[in-house]
């Protein structure tokens, strides 16, 4: 179905969700720091995404033969996996949170939700100049 927006954006709506979701795992294991037994959990999703979007790990797109297009993307078709480490009991029998290591992968996370804001941004305000200007 044709739409006034690029393919890019359901893409783009899709990874800021998982962004957003991972700061939420990331905010629990703070939160959860000094719970007895607690194990931190992550979400990774950026092999799902590579794998839905047919690129290999270098970020190019990967093709069989030079005749082949690229695949069109389907939002709908990857999930993050939500992973429950196990780490080992090493203060006075507690799991422990690595609190700069949840600091260091939110401090990412931060960066990339705001870059691809940015990104979407952009897209509404080429928009908006089409909108505002087609009518001149």
């Amino acid at each position: 179905m044709k739409t006034i927006f690029s393919q890019n954006i359901g893409l783009l709506g899709k990874v800021l969700d998982l962004h957003q979701e991972r700061q939420n795992v990331v905010m629990s294991n703070l939160a959860n720091q000094d719970v007895p037994a607690f194990k931190a959990r992550s979400l990774e999703f950026e092999k799902e995404l590579q794998a839905a979007l047919n690129i290999d790990d270098r970020g190019k797109m990967t093709r069989t033969s030079s005749g082949h297009l690229p695949s069109v993307f389907n939002a709908a078709g990857f999930e993050g996996n939500l992973e429950m480490g196990w780490k080992p009991r090493v203060v006075q029998g507690l799991d422990s949170v690595d609190m700069e290591k949840e600091m260091s992968i939110m401090a990412k996370n931060t960066l990339m939700y705001n870059a691809l804001t940015d990104i979407t941004k952009k897209s509404f305000e080429g928009l908006q100049k089409v909108i505002m200007d087609g009518g001149k």
